[in-house]
């Protein structure tokens, strides 16, 4: 059985409720109620997206900005801003996703200006360690 369905079989079952598990929650909704209370949660989800950009996890960083774009401004408000359909929107930041590079920088400039922050990097040098034993 999958997630989805067993989700559905649950909430069609008497007595399971949020008032029945308080501590049953949807992740989805504590984290959009944190990104709401918590503007430094907002910018660390919004760093931790960026950090798995440019370290080719692309998938993943789709993901954490949809949760960013839904806990904020949300996809309608997102769509009237870039002049785009929502649902197009919709689909480039889901897992499989395949966003332009500008379409992409676009969703992130508008959720910078959204969360009021710069992003900056600051590349190191990778060493290497080489252990033998």
């Amino acid at each position: 059985m999958t997630i989805s369905n067993e989700k559905k079989r649950l909430k069609q079952k008497p007595g399971n409720n949020d008032t029945d598990h308080p501590l049953a929650r949807d992740v989805n909704e504590t984290v959009n109620e944190r990104v709401q209370q918590d503007p430094a949660f907002a910018r660390a989800l919004l760093t931790e997206a960026m950090s798995l950009l440019v370290n080719n996890e692309p998938e993943t960083a789709r993901l954490v900005l949809r949760d960013i774009v839904n806990a904020t401004l949300g996809f309608e408000r997102l769509a009237v801003q870039l002049a785009k359909p929502s649902k197009s929107l919709h689909r480039m930041l889901s897992a499989k996703g395949n966003p332009t590079m500008d379409n992409l920088t676009a969703i992130v400039d508008i959720l910078c200006k959204t969360l009021q922050v710069t992003v900056q990097f600051q590349t190191t040098q990778r060493i290497e360690a080489r252990y033998s034993l």
